[in-house]
């Protein structure tokens, strides 16, 4: 007999498909383990906190960990070492989506290291298991005895066809034109990422509501498993935060007042604020430390930054202003360029406010396409978009370890948003690699690299379908009165403050991507409406401030750009233009300096050449073309005698390709030999009569060519005359 008892509760989507959640069997030295399933994916999710905080941690150390065992869909690892290694980007992304929904969750004062690891150890090609991991995280916590405010839960919510769906088959997703992934509470939404075919701000909010009707279902669920697993009924104790509220008093009547003027005093410099704010804290606390030498540093901290931080949202609710002076739905000053670099394909610098974006655009070919290898997936990306966030950008020194998840993340919503107006295949030949390097830093430089890269494509002189400007907006409410303020391009601080940070990208038409995170319990669709309307407005006003400097792709790609061509060869000739181990293909590359791709597709073969001026992109079409051209009925070829017979001779018109010449069809003469009239090596011009339906034999002629002789008769007449 087993030694468990397995718990298990399920919940059933909109379509029928049922969503189990098991506890009990497996992974119990955790303090909360559960394994999620919806069809053949499962997802073992386990949580740990450690039983004692570090002295020096005033933070929740949280880390979530997703990770895909390619085992689960029977796949094997294409790495050298043939196992799984770091994370993927898209491993990262679901790391992030978890994250962002359950750090908020926790206790402020619960200091105690969790970690929450996510695994698929079972997949199933018509189920995207992004859209679980955050239930089956949130289930695994609510049966822990850790402190957790949740449940909470996420879903993808996709319109395909017209109509709204959860969590629908991965097939399906494809033909989408919303494709959002929502996190909630019972109560309200907490956390929204995805991306749209310019969309309206109405739609995404029906979207949204739609899912969250669905999450309520599996908050209910996830309840009644917490009910009955013994454990969850009571969350561990720890050391709460002390509390002094004649301190917490005294320091924010020193406090409030000032900061309140230096917030409303509209200083546009971030290190004018700073010091500002700076020169109130060390005034203060020179003075308390004088009255109580022994004074909490760490508890006048929290007091300190509640009070500065309650001082700067009251100003602008109540001025209706901002930290750098500007006006609600005001956008900061921009100023941009385009073909700033003259070695990159195409480039851009987008400067706004104190935020500031140098992206680059680099065309390649389909040889520099990107390897597609998770458990999930396998293929190839032909567009990509990589952010870099040094540390110069906000005068920090730190070392350079390459990305991090925050780089991925802000990097995909880039590419989100660009790849919606990106162009076809058959009009894009090119490999495309954005990239955008953040050199200042004061507020939103993932909507900084839409703009640059939506710039910086237009001016490497990409057909893309519309130019794309991004805003973040933020939101801060009065939760006593409901009054509230909305946002438009938040600085940094802003976003630090505020209760949403709100990103929507998106062309003139609609919304293309989003990524919104909410602070707060209870934000209406009001609200929310609002916000999104007004971040319409500000990403207008940004495409006309982007227009100025480009508002359409350049008509011709930069000279040193690779030139490309494409071509259809019969899939007969594909073996004849590659050649014996490649050696056709490789002369062919050698003697023109072009890069020749070959694939065979739809019963024909794609031949993709790429070459950096015309005349060796010529070079390389003509000796393609001699290889895999057909010949056409009624067409004129310059042949090369290959041989005589008695009855005529055999004529090369093409590589390959030989046609007889038969000895009447040499000269309007009539020959008895072709002694003395052809020559094995000569070149002749002749004309192909006719291809042999059933042996494919071409038949050719030389004297319908020639011009006719005088008759005879004609001649004859003359004399008699």
């Amino acid at each position: 007999m087993p030694n468990y008892t397995a718990i298990t509760k399920s919940v059933t989507l909109p379509d029928g498909r049922q969503i189990s959640i098991e506890t009990g069997k497996l992974a119990k030295f955790a303090d909360g383990a559960v394994v999620v399933r919806l069809g053949d994916a499962m997802l073992l999710a386990t949580v740990v906190s450690q039983p004692s905080a570090r002295g020096d941690v005033d933070f929740l150390p949280l880390s979530v960990d997703y990770q895909e065992k390619f085992g689960g869909a029977g796949n094997i690892p294409g790495s050298f070492q043939r196992r799984e290694g770091r994370l993927s980007d898209y491993e990262i992304l679901v790391c992030r989506i978890v994250d962002r929904i359950l750090r908020p969750m926790f206790p402020k004062d619960y200091h105690y290291e969790v970690q929450v690891m996510i695994t698929l150890i079972s997949a199933d090609k018509t189920v995207q298991p992004d859209a679980l991991a955050a239930l089956a995280a949130s289930a695994a916590l609510s049966i822990s005895d850790i402190p957790f405010a949740g449940p909470i839960s996420e879903v993808r919510v996709a319109r395909i066809d017209g109509k709204l769906q959860i969590n629908p088959l991965t097939a399906d997703i494809a033909r989408a034109d919303i494709d959002l992934i929502v996190g909630a509470t019972a109560d309200s939404v907490a956390m929204v990422e995805g991306e749209m075919n310019e969309v309206s701000e109405e739609e995404m909010v029906e979207a949204i509501a739609f899912a969250h009707e669905a999450i309520k279902e599996q908050v209910r669920v996830q309840l009644e498993l917490a009910a009955e697993v013994e454990k969850s009924h009571t969350k561990r104790e720890y050391p709460k935060y002390e509390e002094n509220d004649d301190l917490k008093k005294r320091i924010l009547e020193g406090v409030y007042e000032q900061a309140y003027q230096v917030a409303k005093s509209g200083n546009t410099s971030k290190a004018g604020r700073k010091e500002g704010f700076g020169a109130i804290k060390k005034s203060l606390t020179e003075k308390l430390l004088e009255e109580q030498p022994e004074l909490d540093m760490k508890m006048f901290g929290r007091y300190y930054s509640s009070a500065e931080k309650k001082a700067i949202r009251d100003m602008m609710i109540k001025e209706r202003t901002r930290l750098d002076g500007r006006q609600l739905t005001e956008i900061r000053p921009i100023w941009s360029e385009v073909n700033y670099l003259p070695g990159a394909h195409g480039s851009a610098l987008f400067t706004r406010g104190e935020t500031q974006s140098l992206t680059t655009v680099a065309l390649g070919t389909k040889l520099d396409e990107q390897i597609i290898d998770t458990a999930m997936t396998s293929g190839y990306s032909k567009f990509m978009l990589h952010y870099n966030f040094p540390a110069f950008s906000t005068g920090e020194v730190k070392p350079n370890r390459g990305p991090g998840r925050r780089e991925i993340g802000h990097g995909n919503l880039a590419l989100r948003s660009l790849k919606k107006v990106m162009p076809s295949d058959d009009e894009n030949p090119y490999t495309v690699r954005i990239v955008s390097d953040i050199l200042e830093s004061n507020g939103s430089s993932s909507m900084a690299t839409v703009c640059a890269g939506s710039m910086a494509l237009m001016d490497a002189g990409i057909p893309v379908r519309a130019a794309v400007s991004g805003i973040a907006m933020g939101l801060v409410q009065d939760k006593e009165t409901g009054e509230y303020a909305v946002l438009s391009d938040i600085l940094g601080d802003e976003d630090h403050l505020g209760d949403m940070d709100f990103k929507v990208t998106g062309t003139e038409k609609g919304i293309v991507a989003c990524q919104m995170d909410i602070k707060i319990q209870g934000l209406s669709a009001e609200i929310m409406t609002a916000a999104l309307h007004q971040a319409r407005e500000g990403r207008l006003h940004i495409l006309r401030e982007m227009a100025k400097t480009i508002s359409q792709p350049a008509a011709e790609l930069k000279p040193h750009t690779p030139r490309s061509h494409k071509m259809l060869i019969d899939k007969e000739y594909i073996g004849a233009v590659i050649g014996p181990g490649g050696k056709v293909i490789q002369q062919i590359q050698k003697d023109t300096n072009a890069t020749v791709i070959i694939e065979e597709k739809d019963e024909k073969g794609h031949v993709s050449i790429y070459a950096s001026n015309q005349e060796d992109m010529e070079a390389a079409i003509s000796r393609i073309r001699a290889i895999a051209a057909t010949p056409e009925v009624g067409e004129t070829y310059k042949g090369k005698v290959r041989s005589i017979q008695p009855y005529g001779a055999f004529v090369e018109i093409m590589p390959g390709k030989d046609g007889l010449l038969h000895i009447s069809e040499v000269s309007h003469e009539r020959l008895a030999t072709l002694e003395g009239v052809l020559e094995v090596g000569q070149e002749i011009d002749v004309k192909l009569l006719d291809i042999d339906k059933k042996t494919g034999k071409y038949r050719l002629s030389r004297k319908v060519l020639l011009p006719k002789p005088e008759r005879a008769a004609s001649s004859n007449g003359e004399a008699q005359a």
